[in-house]
């Protein structure tokens, strides 16, 4: 089958209501929606997969108001921090708790090690280094994703890369590996 440009697909489900070109779409970005997701829930692979389904039916509803100003991507990464922020917000609206307990064992693999050493982070330092490191994106497009000012997203990185490097060093790795 012929491949179609995002805008080509946003536009047939927009006016035509078109499911095969949202299909298009979702096969498209669902596995970086879904890393970006399980990097914010530090590996919840459940809780991943139900946040991506919430991401995509949230597109598929209010994909008439996608103006093209950010590329689909960003605007799709959008959706799914916010889906994820309002999880988060609703969670701590029912358990009172502001941060789940995290467990750690030594023997854990680098993968492991990584995903504890995330969860030292703030959700917005997590957020804006899993953006960058994993998933390459540049600062302007973080600050659109996450709706805040590049100069916060670059305060957020240098802190959020200060931590995981203190932590990871501190727990034996010294970044010559």
């Amino acid at each position: 089958m012929k491949s179609f440009s995002d805008i080509t697909l946003v536009a047939q489900v927009a006016v035509f209501h078109n499911q095969r070109a949202f299909d298009q779409l979702v096969r498209k970005y669902q596995s970086p929606v879904r890393r970006f997701l399980l990097n914010l829930t530090l590996g919840n692979e459940t809780l991943s997969d139900d946040l991506a389904q919430d991401t995509f039916l949230k597109a598929y509803e209010h994909i008439t108001q996608f103006k093209g100003i950010a590329s689909f991507q960003t605007w799709l990464f959008r959706i799914a921090y916010n889906v994820f922020y309002d999880y988060k917000r609703k969670k701590t609206e029912l358990t009172h708790d502001q941060q789940p307990a995290s467990s750690y064992t030594s023997s854990a693999s680098l993968k492991m090690d990584i995903r504890t050493a995330l969860a030292q982070l703030k959700e917005d330092e997590r957020a804006c280094v899993t953006l960058q490191l994993i998933d390459g994106y540049s600062i302007d497009e973080i600050a659109n994703i996450l709706g805040m000012p590049a100069n916060t997203v670059k305060s957020h990185l240098r802190r959020g890369k200060e931590k995981l490097t203190n932590y990871l060093k501190a727990n034996g790795y010294d970044g010559n590996r």
